[in-house]
């Protein structure tokens, strides 16, 4: 196995994936403050290693599967420069570092990676090839990440609250972008797809835009709402919150036009990375929150 396949296997370019665990230490209006920040820090750090464990363990159970598939099958698995033991052997240390990692940032943050570790054995093992389960197990996985987020923080200052904001945008804004992964899957295996992934088989174009339109809908309403909401508003002395509206509405409408008319969204992290109006949004979106945040704060 060399460093190059490890790299393949391990897939830090997914790691952004667990960006929403910084959500906790931003709206909890942390961000300045060391003790909180590292421990957001080694939240992330644990959750890419174990996130990366579920990729090679994704991996050798889809082996066959990706054979099949136009860009899977040349992985490393697939493409025969590894094999099932040796990805499996990696999968365990990954897995071990992150629970005893994890212990040590606390209790509950501790249960929150057994529940971000079983949720996504039970959709590598169960639920990947039932159709609009597969896209809620996902979506649920971003739900964990959101929670953990916040529960890595109370061991520091116990009367952290989990806004139920924060889950509601969290799981409408994951399954809008596993919705757009199953599109661009469905249009680039076409008449293989069922055999790549069952659930494809039941799935169809005119479907999944049926869906991406209500949960993109829903995304941006639940964050309008959350935005005006006198709650939030109270807790942050601010109604500015509204002003960074536009900079999420946009990043969904250029999203929608990266996977509908583009073909994208099979891999939303690259998609982040190397889409620049995207990229910008996201980075203007952060700053903007964070001035509110704070500077309401001041």
């Amino acid at each position: 196995m060399t460093v190059r396949d490890l790299v393949q296997l391990a897939r830090p370019w997914q790691w952004s994936k667990n960006g929403i665990l910084f959500a906790g230490l931003i709206f909890s209006r942390n961000l300045i403050h060391p003790s909180f920040f590292l421990r957001s820090a080694a939240a992330f750090v644990l959750f890419c290693l174990a996130s990366s464990a579920i990729y090679m363990l994704n991996d050798a159970c889809d082996m066959e599967r990706d054979r099949l598939h136009p860009v899977k099958r040349l992985r490393p698995l697939p493409a025969g420069r590894v094999t099932r033991r040796q990805v499996l052997g990696v999968t365990g240390v990954l897995l071990v570092i992150s629970l005893i990692g994890a212990w040590f940032l606390g209790r509950q943050f501790f249960f929150s990676m057994l529940a971000f570790l079983a949720v996504n054995a039970s959709y590598s093992f169960f639920f990947r090839n039932i159709v609009v389960l597969d896209a809620m197990l996902i979506a649920i996985s971003f739900v964990v990440r959101a929670v953990a987020g916040v529960l890595v923080l109370r061991p520091v200052e116990a009367g952290i609250e989990l806004s139920p904001w924060l889950l509601v945008c969290t799981l409408f804004l994951a399954l809008f972008l596993a919705l757009g992964k199953r599109r661009h899957e469905l249009g680039l295996l076409e008449t293989h797809a069922a055999g790549h992934r069952a659930s494809l088989g039941h799935y169809s174009l005119s479907l999944l835009d049926q869906m991406i339109s209500v949960v993109s809908a829903a995304t941006l309403i639940a964050y309008a709402i959350y935005t005006i909401d006198p709650a939030t508003i109270s807790k942050f002395q601010s109604q500015n919150l509204v002003i960074t509206i536009p900079f999420v509405a946009y990043g969904i409408f250029r999203y929608l036009f990266l996977i509908q008319e583009r073909n994208e969204g099979g891999n939303p992290s690259r998609v982040l990375y190397r889409d620049g109006p995207l990229l910008a949004t996201m980075a203007s979106w952060i700053l903007v929150v964070v001035f509110v945040l704070y500077k309401a704060r001041s």
